[in-house]
């Protein structure tokens, strides 16, 4: 997996342009990912590659198109030291797993990346850097797609009839 790196307070409007939130599709989205901020993201990325940034990452508009242009060019994973609270939902939503590391500032552009979900840490030239663990639930939605398809594998729950009675 190769890195490609940001800095801080990346905004949604970087990673998507809003010149092109009337598409919904993230193929069509990925062809315009960091368009105008890093134009041979779109071009290069490859599927599995990993966006890492610093602090804040996501910040700006509330629009999920910001990770599914991710999404559609194969990043699965964005590695960073924090997140704005929106992006971090919305990129759980869709299917793009949001990683906390408090150590991306050693962390090269075009570095080879590996995660380690379950013992906890991204190993980058040789160097193992922490990460957050990845809560079960969280981790649930990502494995099945996203929420939607995280809903629909949910079993219905009977609704408790004695209290109409």
């Amino acid at each position: 997996m190769r890195v490609w790196k940001f800095g801080d307070n990346i905004d949604t409007d970087a990673i998507i342009p809003g010149r092109f939130l009337t598409i919904n599709n993230p193929d069509e989205l990925a062809k315009h990912a960091f368009e105008g901020t890093r134009d041979e993201f779109a071009k290069k990325v490859k599927d599995d590659d990993v966006v890492v940034g610093g602090k804040n990452f996501g910040c700006g508009s509330s629009r999920e198109h910001a990770p599914l242009a991710l999404l559609g060019g194969g990043v699965h994973v964005v590695l960073a030291q924090s997140f704005a609270r929106i992006f971090f939902r919305n990129a759980i939503n869709v299917g793009v797993l949001p990683v906390v590391c408090h150590d991306t500032d050693k962390i090269a552009d075009g570095a080879k990346i590996t995660l380690d979900l379950k013992k906890g840490y991204a190993e980058v030239d040789g160097n193992k850097l922490a990460i957050e663990p990845v809560p079960p639930f969280m981790q649930g939605i990502i494995d099945a797609g996203g929420l939607v398809e995280y809903a629909r594998n949910l079993k219905e729950v009977p609704p408790c009839t004695k209290s109409r009675r």
